[in-house]
């Protein structure tokens, strides 16, 4: 059974058994800053579990995308670790239970995939009697197949929490590690862990007080890979049709056979797991960064190409392998292969980038390695070994193999303790998203009887919210949360920002200042009590600010006609990567590798103005995702669909899918403005743009500029480039004028100087106060003195502004008497409150404080005498 066939098979099981299947949710979470990524199948569904609010069906099932990198240096070298993999999950919300979560995964097994019930263990936690009864009794497990184990029990800190039960497969005495106690729970690979039941059941407070739930959830994890492994009866998840493509692609770019050489396999086998990662955390959005989930993804690809290194791949290679990827996840995933294009373009730019960054690391390392060998010391410290890894993405791997050729070793010790470190901060750093995400509780309110309807103008509050928290009042002068029983307020979404307006209630008035959405939906408005009081069970009269939200919908579609004018002029690659929409201008960021020229920012916004121009009829559709992707309608980086979508059409010039507001018709939007284009990221533009009167008003104001700067030249606004030229052409005139005299001037100053020259133990000392506009001035008046005095020391000072700058130049046989500029400048800079240095022939500085300009060149002359030998 191939892992596409074995995919779809648990997700029709599933839904014969009357669970709700949902896509894979995107690996960016949703509202949920304690996560970089999602990590595990149930991770989505975080708000369903606390029962605060209501799932869209009570039993869900999904093949969920995930990304851990807590074992990253464990990929390659076993046979289960990844970064990437896939979760099968059923899950239930207070609906069935234990009984039904064992038979169907029992029956889903054995039945389904066949897998022979006299090799299947069963672990459990050993309290749980319950578990043990459905097992033994129900489903048939003999009793000596049932360990009862003390870690089967599932919880992070307080919460819903509760015991799990684990089905393990024996692939057979050849697989285990032959000593005589090897039995489930061994560390070797004989009996392998498929398919893992969470009971949650309790509800943990922060003393460790363990309540029972009043609704029990379930909550399934079965790894894709692994069960694949053991239906293809491979010995390890990465010899799977899920993988092994990869492996076999990068091996024949190496020139390496898979199984000859274990150091070769692990290599292809990071590389296969980095690449497959890589490849879909970008379809989903993620792009490389320094920080946060771009971090992770950037560092996975370094791993890569590190190990392609190791096979002896000293070419760019990672963009091939997307081609890999993309046809491995054709049937789940398609939109990989319709970003493609794009996806290898991010790939091969960041190659490229850690190329560059090898070499500088390279540069480091080889400096550290020589002041090693000065002091006679064979150890880098961890500290500056994890600086290289961290700041400088240097693998540590690539360090102690460097360090080992010069007969060196970094110290581990002192480097796992820096990683450690980090992840405490962290750790300290979730931690303090945990405590600012506050869910509220929702369990009170039937959340299906709660309707958006733009034609609503009254409605029922049915909840307060205060900091998240449900109260029963809010007052004057205090921020609030209001959720009525039917809204016309447009929620955050897409991009747009929510409406605004005021709720007004017999003896109490809101100011909404914007409306989101909660995790399962729920739209609330977010504003403050300007007078009086609100509470549940009042009625409001309802007043959305309906000219602000006309000019977020003329930016809307705006940006629909400018996502698709750019795919017209740049390339098919372009993809939306983040948008803003709001009343006062849009903000567009899309996938492109270079930046915009004038010529095609100009046909691109013709070609919008042209379709506004045209008075087209603004479409909308709702249809399945399915359908909307045959039309052709283009889904969007980031953005959230179910099964039904909303398609926005504007004749065939575009179609995407969008839940936003929009126009009417694109005459609405009135003009369109470009006002920028800059680049924003690795491969990522930005284009910010106004309509309709904020394009008026952006022209005026740019007709008002241009008619000040006419005056100021006294010209017409029409022959102001002229003008302009005229003038710049008198300015490079006088500029030549002034650099003529100075150069007479400094020629004046050098003979004055000359004149005042010194011998100091029978070397020439020309030291002098000399006007000079900055650093580089001051250096080409020493220069001129010293090639005048042909042989001695120059020691020049200059004040400019509120400091001052020191230059001394010494030629070659100043310098064989044992004159050294830079130690001379050293106390020259001290006297006046600055520090600097440099080579025996020339150094410079600066110090703070002019008014000791004199004094220090008086120890320039001292510091030069004890010099002199």
């Amino acid at each position: 059974m191939t892992g596409n066939e074995l995919r779809k098979k648990f997700l029709q099981f599933f839904a014969s058994k009357d669970h709700l299947v949902l896509p894979s949710a995107s690996l960016i979470p949703e509202n949920d800053p304690t996560l970089l990524l999602i990590g595990a199948g149930m991770a989505p569904f975080k708000p369903f579990f606390t029962g605060k609010m209501k799932p869209p069906h009570p039993r869900i099932a999904t093949c969920q995308k995930c990304v851990r990198t807590g074992d990253i240096e464990n990929v390659g070298r076993t046979a289960r670790h990844h970064t990437f993999f896939e979760m099968l999950g059923n899950f239930s919300f207070g609906d069935y239970f234990k009984r039904e979560a064992i038979t169907w995964s029992w029956e889903f097994i054995t039945e389904h995939l066949n897998l022979p019930k006299d090799k299947l263990w069963i672990t459990i936690h050993t309290e749980d009697d319950e578990a043990f009864e459905i097992w033994h009794k129900e489903v048939g497990v003999p009793v000596d197949r049932i360990v009862r184990l003390e870690d089967n029990f599932w919880e992070i800190g307080p919460g819903p929490c509760g015991p799990c039960s684990e089905i393990h497969i024996d692939l057979g005495e050849e697989r285990g590690c032959g000593k005589p106690d090897c039995r489930v729970g061994c560390s070797c690979d004989r009996y392998l862990e498929i398919w893992n039941l969470v009971f949650t059941q309790y509800d943990r407070d922060e003393e460790g007080n363990y309540t029972p739930l009043a609704k029990k959830n379930i909550d399934t994890g079965a790894g894709l890979e692994r069960i694949a492994s053991v239906l293809q009866n491979k010995r390890s998840n990465f010899e799977t049709d899920l993988l092994f493509p990869i492996i076999e692609h990068t091996a024949k770019v190496a020139g390496v056979t898979y199984g000859e050489s274990a150091k070769t396999d692990v290599s292809l086998k990071v590389i296969a797991d980095h690449g497959r990662s890589l490849t879909i955390m970008i379809a989903d959005g993620v792009l490389p960064s320094n920080e946060g989930r771009g971090y992770v993804l950037r560092r996975i690809l370094r791993r890569a190409v590190r190990h392609g290194r190791l096979l002896g791949i000293d070419k760019p290679f990672l963009a091939d392998i997307v081609d890999v990827v993309a046809n491995i996840f054709a049937e789940p995933y398609p939109e990989i292969n319709d970003k493609k294009a794009y996806i290898k373009k991010v790939v091969q730019l960041e190659e490229e980038r850690f190329n560059a960054t090898l070499a500088q690391g390279m540069e480091l390392l080889n400096s550290h390695i020589r002041v090693l060998k000065e002091s006679g010391k064979t150890v880098l410290d961890g500290a500056t070994g994890f600086k290289l890894y961290d700041t400088f993405g240097f693998p540590w791997e690539l360090t102690q193999e460097i360090l080992a050729e010069h007969d060196m070793e970094l110290d581990r010790a002192g480097f796992d303790q820096a990683m450690d470190e980090q992840r405490q901060r962290a750790r300290a750093a979730r931690q303090e998203n945990e405590e600012r995400v506050v869910v509220p509780d929702l369990s009170g309110l039937v959340t299906q009887e709660l309707k958006y309807d733009p034609q609503a103008e009254s409605a029922r509050v049915v909840l307060v919210l205060q900091d998240g928290k449900v109260v029963e009042a809010a007052h004057d002068g205090q921020e609030v949360a209001l959720i009525l029983d039917v809204t016309p307020f447009y929620a955050e979404g897409g991009g747009q920002v929510g409406d605004s307006g005021t709720l007004t209630a017999q003896y109490g008035t809101v100011a909404v200042v914007t409306a989101r959405k909660l995790p399962d939906g729920t739209i609330y408005h977010v504003g403050s009590v300007t007078e009086g009081t609100i509470k549940p069970g009042d009625m409001v009269k309802i007043a959305v600010d309906a000219a602000r939200r006309r000019d977020a919908s003329r930016n809307h579609t705006a940006t629909h006609l400018l996502h698709a004018a750019l795919k017209k002029v740049l390339g098919e690659h372009v993809n939306q990567a983040g948008s803003y929409v709001g009343p006062d201008r849009l903000r567009f960021d899309f996938s492109h590798f270079a930046p915009v020229t004038v010529e095609q920012l100009a046909e691109v916004e013709n070609m919008v103005n042209e379709v506004i121009l045209r008075n087209i009829a603004v479409g909308r559709i709702e249809t399945t995702q399915e359908l909307a992707r045959e039309m052709g309608a283009t889904a969007l980086f980031g953005e959230k669909y179910g099964e039904r979508v909303s398609v926005v059409i504007i004749d065939d010039f575009s179609k995407e899918l969008c839940g936003g507001t929009h126009v009417s018709s694109t005459a609405e939007i009135g003009q369109f403005k470009i006002v920028s284009e800059t680049g924003i990221g690795s491969g990522i533009r930005r284009i910010e743009a106004v309509t309709g009167y904020a394009a008026l008003e952006y022209i005026r104001s740019r007709e008002e500029i241009l008619q000040a700067a006419a005056l100021a030249l006294k010209s017409r606004p029409e022959d102001l480039v002229g003008r302009i030229d005229g003038v710049l052409a008198r300015v490079k005139d006088l500029e030549k004028e002034l650099a003529a005299l100075k150069t007479k001037l400094a020629k004046f100053a050098v003979e004055d100087l000359l004149a005042n020259k010194k011998e100091i133990n029978g070397v020439a000392l020309v030291a002098g106060q000399v006007d000079a506009a900055d650093m580089d001035d001051l250096r080409s008046t020493a220069d001129l003195v010293r090639d005048r005095l042909r042989s001695g020391v120059v020691a020049l000072g200059a004040v400019t502004g509120e400091k001052v700058n020191f230059v001394v130049m010494a030629t070659a046989d100043a310098v064989a008497r044992g004159v050294h500029a830079g130690n001379i400048i050293k106390e020259m800079a001290k006297v006046a409150g600055g520090g600097g240095g440099g080579r025996p022939d020339m150094a410079q500085a600066g110090g703070k404080q002019p008014a000791k300009l004199a004094d220090a060149l008086r120890i320039a002359q001292e510091v030069m005498g004890r010099q002199i030998k």
